[in-house]
């Protein structure tokens, strides 16, 4: 049985795609219609409790479009699918991405409906784009969001991702690390996304360490005496209150020793009950320094519960819930052609119109410099003394300037979590932020749904 190689080359990576833009390619190509197409990147509606997006993943979608090519085992492939013609496979041979790209970039805020992406090309090049833009975006908008709001349940307190062992493949667990860093997580477990994107590497200990001494007394002392300025001891392994009495002896003999013992971690059990027991006991001790860390099942829910009760908890260790974006983990998300060959289109189907023609979405900011409300006008109009959202970050098929730092993006996202009015970042049953159309979409729209009805 043949096995596919570990990772996708390169040049395989324009099989990437759903068959039928690939089949609509063939007879684009057939018909000689490779003149520009503006498709338009949006998600319909939110998905449950959501009343914000955080856009992420463009660097991705970049990278892809830069490098986008077949190589002679896709081509080799394809042929042997009988489907395509001899010279639709020679033009794909030597197809590269030539379009333009113009993105909300990556850390700011977007609503739904708002076009996050747009792309304009070669009708071929920009369709078979689609698959792959979606399946970054998408994935790593939820991923976003989703940290964006542990972080603001959590108050202040310091989240780090613990998600890598449970995310839905390697891919998914290191595109959670880099988009939960942008949300505002402190840190990640994940060593290799550590290293790779520059965010604080964070851990503890495993129950199995502990389970492997004699004694939790034991396993609590060498892992001081190894790390002795960075412990954090887990105390559920057996008894929680147990193992915190025994974790304070050790941290009284770090201290002997000039050290201090970082943290004590719960990983199972009532959180509230077992961190104010746990706090008491730490205090009484003289180790007030000493701080509580939770971790276990946990995500902006829970978090809210227990930062709302007062629960003595400074840091939160956030796993699968946030990895897998448990209670949200798709969205409606469309990519769809708004232009051809100067010509803007739209769909009529029940339940999915989508505007017409290339668009761009204004911000406009009340007096205290809060969002007030977005609009989304064509792309060619005047801006209304608002910021224009969607950037050019393509232009013949290159990046039209350098990929910003992990850091920027996250000060991006930093500055725009800033200007959005609370109410919009509850938990549950948040507002719709007002987004309209702007009257010459309007009357763009009304213009073209009328020449379809009447054709």
């Amino acid at each position: 049985m043949n096995r596919p190689p570990p990772h996708f080359a390169s040049q395989d990576m324009g099989l990437f795609t759903d068959l039928y833009e690939l089949t609509m390619g063939q007879a684009f190509f057939s018909q000689g219609m490779l003149a520009p197409a503006t498709f338009s990147l949006f998600i319909r509606g939110y998905p449950p409790n959501r009343g914000y997006l955080v856009s992420a993943g463009l660097e991705d979608v970049l990278d892809h479009l830069e490098a986008l090519s077949f190589g002679p085992a896709a081509l080799e492939y394809l042929d042997s699918t009988g489907i395509f013609t001899g010279d639709y496979l020679q033009f794909l041979a030597g197809l590269r991405f030539t379009g333009t790209v113009r993105a909300i970039p990556e850390g700011r805020l977007f609503f739904a409906d708002e076009p996050v992406l747009e792309v304009t090309g070669p009708i071929i090049e920009a369709q078979l784009a689609e698959t792959f833009i979606i399946n970054q975006i998408n994935l790593q908008t939820l991923l976003a969001t989703k940290a964006a709001r542990c972080v603001w349940a959590a108050e202040g307190r310091a989240v780090s991702d613990f998600s890598a062992r449970r995310a839905q493949g390697t891919d998914a667990a290191m595109k959670m690390a880099r988009c939960s860093y942008i949300a505002g997580f402190q840190s990640t477990s994940n060593v290799l996304a550590a290293q790779r994107y520059g965010i604080p590497p964070a851990g503890t200990m495993a129950h199995s360490f502990i389970s492997s001494f004699i004694s939790e007394e034991e396993a609590f002392q060498v892992y001081a005496d190894t790390f002795p300025d960075r412990a954090i001891l887990l105390l559920d392994t057996y008894d929680t209150l147990q193992g915190a009495e025994k974790a304070v002896r050790v941290a009284q003999k770090m201290e002997e020793q000039g050290h201090r013992l970082v943290a004590v971690r719960l990983d199972s059990g009532d959180f509230g009950s077992l961190s104010r027991r746990v706090r008491r006991m730490l205090d009484q001790a003289g180790l007030d320094y000493v701080k509580i860390l939770a971790s276990g099942g946990l995500d902006e829910f829970e978090l809210e519960i227990l930062v709302r009760a007062g629960a003595p908890i400074d840091l939160f260790g956030v796993g699968t819930k946030a990895g897998v974006s448990a209670d949200a983990p798709w969205s409606d998300m469309a990519y769809k052609l708004v232009c051809y060959d100067g010509r803007p289109v739209m769909k009529l189907s029940e339940g999915k119109i989508y505007r017409p023609g290339a668009k761009q979405v204004f911000r406009l900011m009340d007096t205290g410099g809060m969002f007030s409300r977005d609009i989304i006008g064509t792309a060619d109009e005047e801006p209304p003394a608002a910021a224009p959202l969607l950037e050019y970050v393509m232009a013949g098929g290159s990046r039209a300037a350098p990929s910003p730092s992990l850091g920027e993006i996250r000060e991006r996202f930093n500055q725009d979590f800033a200007c959005l009015d609370p109410r919009f970042k509850a938990l549950a049953n948040a507002p719709h932020y007002p987004v309209a159309a702007s009257p010459k979409l309007e009357r763009l729209t009304a213009r073209v749904q009328e020449s379809i009805s009447t054709e």
